[in-house]
């Protein structure tokens, strides 16, 4: 079973898209996304809100998520969150590995 944790962050003044820019460009996500047990970690720009940036986060399974919280890579993520002085809104998913194949329906 893997989670899927969408974050979205709102500021103002461009602060959000900025935050997701720094994100990368310090190196801080190619770090969490070599972490034991991460399998995506992407941010997203909604095109009808220049405000918000949508992380979508995904781990093996909770022993992996927690153990990222757990890590001091969430200090610095606090840290730069608060320079930009952002708020969130997430949500939380689990997989449902006995859910029925919808590979038909889907277009690769």
């Amino acid at each position: 079973m893997s989670i899927l944790v969408n974050i979205r962050y709102t500021g103002t003044g461009g602060a959000a898209r900025a935050f997701a820019d720094e994100m990368m460009s310090s190196g801080t996500v190619d770090a969490i996304r070599a972490e034991e047990g991460n399998l995506r970690y992407e941010y997203f720009a909604p095109f009808d809100d220049p405000e918000t940036v949508l992380l979508v986060d995904i781990w093996h399974d909770q022993a992996a998520l927690d153990a990222h919280h757990a890590s001091p890579m969430m200090e610095r993520i606090a840290e730069l969150r608060e320079s930009y002085d952002l708020h969130m809104h997430v949500e939380r998913f689990a997989s449902d590995d006995s859910a029925p194949d919808d590979s038909a329906f889907i277009r690769m």
